[in-house]
């Protein structure tokens, strides 16, 4: 689909001009740490959003613009899929993890230090957010 594409709609999300999903504007700080230079150089003032479709190729975009995910430092070649960025917990470390019931020490030291505000959610992972409730949908999805 066309940059121009990219619509809000009335939550003050913004709808990927790729994939269609909705998601919501992430912080300048987060931006600023995750594009890679040059690309970070020239980013206006407009909002955007990170698209976390793992099939979608924009990282971040906005009403006029795209920034593809190649363009981020948590997509960089050889970058594990990540669960937690602020520990370095990869997707496939926790689901070892699980299959050795050993997950909860894994989730715990992330929730205890997430409880000490010991954690930089906003910088390191890219839509800005924490990480918890994706523990839970991991676990979840290994249950069932």
């Amino acid at each position: 689909m066309n940059h121009c594409c990219s619509q809000r709609n009335r939550t003050g999300q913004l709808i990927c001009p790729e994939c269609g999903h909705t998601y919501p504007v992430v912080d300048r700080k987060t931006l600023l740490h995750q594009i890679t230079f040059p690309q970070n150089l020239d980013l206006g003032d407009e909002d955007y959003a990170f698209c976390a479709g793992k099939d979608c190729s924009a990282g971040y975009f906005s009403e006029s613009r795209q920034i593809p995910k190649t363009s981020l430092r948590a997509f960089q070649p050889g970058c594990d899929e990540m669960l937690c960025y602020c520990f370095d917990i990869s997707v496939s470390t926790y689901r070892t993890a699980l299959s050795e019931g050993t997950a909860k020490l894994i989730r715990e030291f992330v929730i205890q230090n997430t409880k000490k505000d010991l954690c930089v959610c906003m910088t390191r992972n890219p839509s800005g957010r924490c990480c918890l409730a994706d523990f839970k949908r991991m676990e979840h999805d290994h249950d069932h």
